[in-house]
């Protein structure tokens, strides 16, 4: 009897093991394969995020751009820090960084350095200057002109815009405003709101409509309908740039 031959072992039937994927979409063995095997378990691909369009003009980038621009058209005389800037618009550090060095580098601003402080300042001599002015003072003019005709007035405890001005700023769409809202929380003679409106609405060349409020009003917890609403509604403080929506 002829001696038997060796036979192979059994081969395993069980099932392939699964290919998990990775945040490309890709099983694992295609990420190797790109060369992203050392990577893959500990980088999270960024989503880009898309930021809203501003309401108040489709012209500029943002509503931080518009309120830069509105902080140095209007007084191209005048030079600012970037932290100057960053109190009046209530953009944060990095994003008045980042939109003053786009701006610098179109030529619409200049700088210079001064010890630690980067100043900026309009450039009249850009082509497009006086459009540029005309354009942002009609959109964004309104909290430089009027921080600066109520920096000197007493009796002032809260200065806000309000109405279709600010909800455009916040984002909300719709036409653009033809008048301004602006409420003045405090104790300021009339006689002087009065013209502080006219001088403002010559200035942006569009009515400004100021409501006074005494602090008492502003702040009754059982308020009235107007107060409960515009509470409600999104805001701009003048002196800080800061919207509250």
């Amino acid at each position: 009897m002829s001696e038997r031959e060796p036979t192979a072992p059994p081969v395993s039937r069980q099932p392939a093991p699964e290919h998990k994927s990775g945040a490309t979409g890709l099983p694992i063995p295609a990420l190797r394969g790109a060369g992203l095997e050392a990577t893959y378990k500990w980088k999270i691909l960024s989503v880009p995020v898309k930021t809203r369009a501003p309401q108040l003009t489709p012209f500029v980038r943002s509503d931080a751009v518009g309120a830069i621009l509105a902080e140095t058209l209007g007084h191209p005389d005048r030079e600012a820090s970037l932290a100057e800037l960053g109190r009046r618009t209530g953009a944060s550090g990095p994003v008045v960084h980042r939109e003053v060095g786009r701006l610098v580098d179109n030529g619409v601003l200049r700088d210079r350095q001064e010890g630690r402080n980067r100043l900026v300042r309009a450039n009249e001599e850009h082509p497009l200057f006086a459009l540029m002015r005309d354009l942002i003072a009609a959109t964004y003019g309104p909290v430089p002109v009027l921080r600066e005709l109520f920096e000197d007035v007493d009796g002032v405890d809260r200065l806000l815009i309000y109405g279709s001005w600010a909800a455009r700023r916040a984002g909300e769409a719709g036409l653009s405003p033809n008048d301004i809202d602006v409420l003045v929380v405090g104790d300021t003679p009339r006689r002087t709101l009065t013209k502080i409106a006219s001088e403002a609405g010559d200035r942006i060349d569009m009515p400004v409509n100021i409501t006074r409020l005494s602090t008492q009003e502003w702040d009754a917890v059982d308020a009235s309908p107007f107060v409960s609403t515009l509470r409600s509604r999104p805001t701009v403080d003048v002196r800080s740039g800061v919207l509250d929506a």
